[in-house]
């Protein structure tokens, strides 16, 4: 079915990527970056299904070759942090054709990105098998462009002066004008060991001295309008809505009813827990047959979501199928105390999950701890050793008291690195590493599984909630029980308790497969009965069919004393 993912991400030079390779990636193409004299060749990746360039009508038309255009961009960004392109990355609706995700492309680049000004570069790849994981690649230009098709500025530099104790930012077109009306640019000088930013007019009074002559300016300088748009949280989300307006478009055109959405579950009010996103690499190891903790996580959420929703469905029926009847009452009962188990079932796994997790944790963090202060104390040492046998080879061989000290500070040194090269191997070995490399993957997986932790958590509350639920729903049926005989609702419900017991059961072990635990099932239940508090209850019901019995008794023998008195 279609789902919404849409990923932004910058292309940027300051975490070592190129707008060139990004583009010869996505086109799955070979290109030249003239910037750095680097060849980019992905000419062998195979899924790419169509691939295209749109340009504003301003742009020079030979930007329509992918490879002028970003070498264009790369040729016009100076700095070695330069942002160069914005990239989208978004899910296609499978139920579309390839032709018809072209025009759905065509129709959200046109309308977003380049009526707004922007060139744009897109791809469709759908890898082996086709059909599984159909994506779009978009890159754009986050550089304005002017009438003429020439590069504007992303931020101009912004100049902090001062006039009368006041500052102010100009731009330097700006500080013409403002020169006249007395505003200063300050300068850095030195005023006793301190560098103090001050007007040329007040550091020539006291005689300071100039240490630079670069004036002060605002960190990020003055944004263009425009860029600033591009780049602002409310743009991004305009763009996430656009994009699920023109997939569900096209999904009503061509006549499908499946939807999608760009806002979250929180905000759309749904109670499913959202899926963490698994990666290449955990699929990869899955495919091997090696289990990956973030795919064994979403196995269970989407299992939990699933068991949650026919659970909520079934309620919702109940609810209105409910009547003043006895049967109707003990049926429902019943339902509410099945679903009760299952959420009962649910907590308790989820809370031995976080448990085994924490366990984890807790035993590797100190042990990581004291393995990264072992390898401080080893390199201090082993550089105060180094220090020691550079000293003692450039001490005279005369200076004989100073030589043996030397000697017996270096000897005491190696027996500390033997010592703690020593600790250092027993603590790999406890956390399972053959050596230094890893550690690295024990600090990802600490900090995958603290990840998980906080979606268990999410979990537990969510379940929580639905078991808080279905106590008020129960409670709520126990006073409409109430205008009913006791006796007759307990045997009806028990009639039917095994039964409703035994589908709980089923449902659970359906979700949980080889994990399903029948001990964990049976201190549920009993957890159920102390919520319900079946035990007092049952006791109140069997002396009131005692104290019934008794009475009907007590009637029955009046006569017959009678009898014999006449």
């Amino acid at each position: 079915m279609a789902i919404y993912h849409l990923e932004a991400k910058v292309v940027s030079r300051g975490n070592g990527r190129s707008a060139v390779a990004a583009s010869a990636y996505l086109s799955c193409s070979k290109i030249l970056n003239d910037y750095d004299g680097v060849q980019h060749d992905f000419t062998r990746k195979k899924g790419l299904i169509w691939q295209d360039v749109f340009l504003p009508e301003f742009a020079p038309s030979d930007w329509k070759d992918r490879s002028v255009l970003w070498n264009a961009v790369e040729k016009n960004e100076k700095t070695k942090d330069s942002r160069l392109a914005r990239e989208f990355v978004s899910a296609l609706p499978i139920e579309l054709t390839p032709s018809q995700w072209q025009e759905l492309l065509t129709d959200f680049i046109q309308n977003n990105f380049v009526a707004d000004g922007m060139c744009a570069d897109v791809a469709v790849h759908d890898p082996y098998p086709p059909g599984h994981n159909p994506h779009a690649h978009i890159m754009v230009t986050v550089r304005p462009l002017d009438e003429k098709g020439n590069w504007q500025y992303k931020a101009e530099k912004e100049y902090v002066c001062v006039r009368n104790g006041e500052e102010r930012g100009f731009t330097a077109a700006e500080f013409k004008a403002a020169q006249a009306d007395g505003w200063e640019k300050q300068y850095p000088y030195k005023v006793g060991r301190k560098k103090v930013y001050l007007p040329s007019s007040e550091a020539e009074k006291h005689g300071y001295e100039r240490v630079s002559k670069y004036p002060k300016s605002t960190k990020y300088g003055r944004q263009n309008p425009i860029s600033e748009r591009w780049n602002s949280e409310e743009q991004l989300v305009q763009w996430r809505k656009a994009w699920a307006d023109a997939a569900n478009r096209y999904l009503e055109r061509y006549g499908h009813e499946e939807r999608i959405d760009h806002r979250s579950h929180a905000k759309r009010g749904l109670d499913e827990q959202p899926t963490i996103h698994e990666g290449v690499f955990a699929r990869s190891l899955e495919r091997q047959g090696v289990i990956s903790d973030r795919c064994e996580i979403n196995r269970q959420i989407k299992a939990d979501n699933a068991l949650l929703h026919e659970l909520k469905a079934a309620v919702r029926k109940l609810a209105q199928a409910v009547k003043n009847t006895i049967p109707a009452l003990a049926e429902a009962m019943e339902r509410l105390r099945g679903n009760m188990i299952i959420f009962r079932y649910q907590l308790r796994h989820i809370g031995m999950g976080k448990h085994r997790m924490n366990e984890h944790i807790q035993a590797a963090i100190p042990k990581l701890e004291r393995y990264m202060g072992l390898v401080r104390q080893f390199k201090e040492k082993t550089k105060e050793r180094k220090n020691l046998l550079a000293e003692k080879k450039e001490t005279p061989f005369y200076q004989i008291p100073k030589l043996r000290d030397l000697a017996r500070s270096i000897a005491e040194l190696t027996e500390e690195l033997e010592e703690l090269k020593t600790e250092k191997e027993m603590l790999l070995r406890s956390l399972d590493c053959a050596d230094n490399t890893g550690i690295s993957s024990i600090k990802k997986d600490i900090a995958a599984m603290e990840s998980a932790l906080k979606k268990l958590e999410a979990q537990e509350a969510k379940y929580s909630a639905e078991l808080d639920a279905a106590l008020k729903e129960y409670s709520e049926l126990k006073k409409q029980a109430s205008e009913f005989d006791a006796g007759e609702l307990m045997e009806a419900r028990l009639s039917i308790r095994g039964e409703k017991e035994r589908s709980a059961v089923t449902r659970v072990q359906d979700t949980y497969g080889e994990k399903y635990d029948s001990l964990m099932m049976f201190d549920s239940k009993r957890d159920v009965a102390n919520l319900l508090h079946e035990e007092a209850e049952t006791r109140s019901v069997r002396e009131r069919l005692r104290q019934k019995q008794q009475t009907k008794t007590q009637r029955q023998r009046k006569p017959k004393h009678y009898e014999q008195e006449r």
